[in-house]
């Protein structure tokens, strides 16, 4: 999640503090914001320490200039609509080939919105699990879903790198945690009665072998994971449930976008995609079974029954865009010091992983070439994705950003020196070009899955919609600062500009959906046994 941190005005910073206001007092008394200008550096230098001081190749308004120029030279509405275009080119091709995305699930139908029963859920992130219990009782109910108990735990570097069976080990062991706090179902669960049934929502790549199993892809996301890749991931979570002797039955697997597009269908008949836009991206769409090649299901049998006609599609929306995007010299430092490059292209260019790292390579640049911060780089800027997304998001949503924003900064990064009001606006406008690219290219992608979705499913006339509902989930798309809100708005001039007749699409927040969707898919796939 997301949160917006505001400084504290901690005693050890009142000496910083004090120097800042002397810094924007001048500029305050002309009403005037520091932001809207870029000024003359304040300090104060002996003739001796002018002589000594570095010259440096570059000026932080030139590389600012570059950086704005760059992340934003294809965000014009026409630009975006052609780049949607070839994404889109992009999904039909791989729906009839490639076998790391365009994946069809074993979720035939949508739900109809009867299913009941109590069912534990699990939600495996980048970066959160998600445990909750909850009892279904129907779209017509006043409360269609009820949470009866839920925990999340942080999925931080340790976890990340757990070796063998020890990832999913813990995972059980927050299972455990969580039914810890509710004696009645604790009890059940070590009992030997009816196990509970238990839906997943896996956030990576998986070959799904039937509901309740599937064959790990890979991970990515700083995931040491060369151990299991290949492995059921079914019988890997079912195994570290009985080593606690947890009376669990795993009765679906959903990729978590998939099981976005579960829960929005749950309560929200209009909905056909979701987007998970978080850590990382991805996106489940309902396609028509005739769009994609039969080589797409693998081993298992095309379905026959007549009464089948859709399927549910995991998209892998990470993976595509390599060649559609077009990428600056820091995605290119990022990708190549990633663990994977090349392995998910268009989430290295806008998921919360990434844009607080290209920030951060930016920033390093202008420390070395523009002298921002006299040239020091802090130590916290050192390490690689050690700029956090909700950094940026405290440095975005200040009004007035100048004295809070200095003040931020020094206790963030232990700046020996206040940055000034002309370092404050460079950074500003940097997280600005690159939290912008990030929308454009997000409003592009979803636009791409609503053209393909009009292009291949007739039935959305037949049905009457007037829009497509969208399932969006994730601290990105959520939470940070009207990110959701500037993506419906570019997403509905790209509508109507583009003049193809497609249904409005609304993108709406639907929080924990991913893990409330892991409980409607067990319930679903009960109902089909």
């Amino acid at each position: 999640m997301i949160v917006v941190h505001h400084p504290p005005d901690a005693p050890h910073l009142h000496s910083v503090k004090a120097s800042i206001t002397e810094d924007v007092a001048p500029l305050n008394e002309r009403n005037m914001d520091p932001m809207d200008t870029l000024v003359e550096d304040p300090r104060q230098y002996s003739d001796k320490e002018r002589l000594v001081r570095p010259v440096y190749e570059n000026t932080l308004n030139l590389l600012l200039e570059e950086v704005q120029n760059l992340h934003e030279r294809e965000l014009r509405v026409d630009s975006l609509i052609a780049l949607s275009s070839r994404l889109q080119a992009e999904f039909a091709e791989r729906l009839q080939s490639e076998s790391q995305c365009m994946l069809p699930s074993h979720n035939y139908t949508l739900p109809n919105g009867r299913e009941h029963g109590t069912y534990l859920a699990l939600e495996v992130g980048g970066s959160t699990l998600r445990v909750a219990l909850l009892e279904l009782n129907g779209r017509a109910s006043t409360q269609s879903v009820r949470i009866r108990r839920s925990v999340a735990s942080n999925i931080d570097n340790r976890v990340r790198n757990l070796k063998g069976l020890q990832f999913f080990d813990w995972i059980a062991a927050q299972v455990q945690e969580m039914f810890s706090g509710d004696r009645e179902a604790l009890d059940h669960l070590l009992s030997n009665s009816q196990p509970i049934p238990m839906g997943i929502a896996w956030s990576f790549p998986i070959d799904q072998t039937s509901i309740r199993s599937g064959n790990i892809i890979g991970m990515g996301k700083g995931f040491h994971c060369s151990t299991y890749k290949g492995s059921d991931l079914g019988d890997l979570i079912a195994g570290a449930c009985q080593r606690l002797n947890l009376n669990i039955r795993l009765d679906a697997i959903v990729n978590d976008s998939s099981a976005a597009v579960l829960f929005r269908a749950y309560v929200e008949p209009s909905t056909r995609l979701a987007v998970i836009l978080g850590t990382g991206l991805n996106a489940a769409i309902h396609l028509p079974l005739s769009s994609l090649h039969k080589s797409k299901f693998g081993t298992r049998p095309f379905p026959s029954n007549p009464e089948i006609t859709h399927v549910l599609v995991n998209t892998e929306l990470s993976m595509f865009g390599k060649d559609v995007f077009p990428t600056t010299r820091w995605d290119e430092d990022l990708n190549a010091h990633h663990i994977l490059p090349d392995y998910q292209p268009l989430e290295y260019l806008l998921a919360g992983k990434y844009i607080g790292e290209i920030v951060r390579l930016i920033l390093v640049e202008a420390i070395e070439t523009c002298g921002l911060f006299d040239g020091r780089l802090p130590q916290a800027l050192s390490r690689h994705f050690s700029l956090e997304t909700r950094t940026l998001a405290s440095i975005e949503a200040e009004p007035f950003p100048y004295l809070t924003v200095a003040m931020y900064l020094c206790d963030q990064w232990q700046l020996e020196v206040a940055p000034n009001s002309t370092e404050i606006r460079f950074i500003r406008h940097v997280v600005l070009a690159v939290t912008r690219r990030s929308q454009g290219y997000f409003t592009a992608a979803v636009h791409a899955l609503t053209l393909l979705l009009h292009d291949l499913d007739d039935s959305l006339l037949e049905n009457g919609l007037d829009h497509i509902s969208i399932g969006c989930d994730g601290s990105v798309i959520n939470k940070y600062p009207e990110y959701m809100e500037k993506s419906q708005m570019l997403l509905d001039e790209m509508v109507q500009t583009d003049k193809t007749g497609q249904k409005r699409a609304l993108l709406e927040n639907a929080g924990e959906c991913a893990v409330l969707g892991a409980g409607v898919a067990a319930a679903m796939a009960n109902a089909r046994d």
